[in-house]
């Protein structure tokens, strides 16, 4: 379990540089020429954007990385990259991949307590 973890961890946060690319340059392009943003739709809070652009794929890599070591902290992580990625972009076509591999990345990592090694975090 801690395999399927950090495989799916690492792959959101490969997919979720995409869409942090994206919502950055979106967010920087609309508050530099304002009329992108009147024509395309203005941001809420572009600063959060911003800050859930890189801290999102960076929580999910990270989180993959951890979580054959440290299943607990690196589940925890993935699962805080999927809310970071709903509550900034939402679910929709371009991160319903990020969200699902970040969470069920996570969920597995925390559910691999004892099965893997015998120091648990259980």
């Amino acid at each position: 379990m801690r395999n399927a973890a950090m495989t799916l961890g690492l792959i959101a946060g490969l997919m979720g540089i995409f869409v942090g690319l994206f919502g950055f340059g979106y967010a920087e392009l609309s508050e530099r020429r304002p009329e992108v943003g009147e024509i395309f739709g203005l941001l809420e809070n572009p600063a959060f954007i911003q800050f859930a652009s890189f801290m999102a794929p960076l929580l999910a890599i990270a989180g993959g990385a951890m979580a054959k070591a440290r299943a607990l902290w690196g589940g925890i992580l993935m699962i805080l990259a999927a809310l970071c990625f709903h509550t900034a972009f939402g679910f929709n076509v371009f991160t319903m991949f990020p969200i699902g591999f970040a969470a069920l990345g996570g969920l597995l990592a925390v559910a691999a307590g004892k099965p893997d090694e015998p120091k648990a975090h259980f």
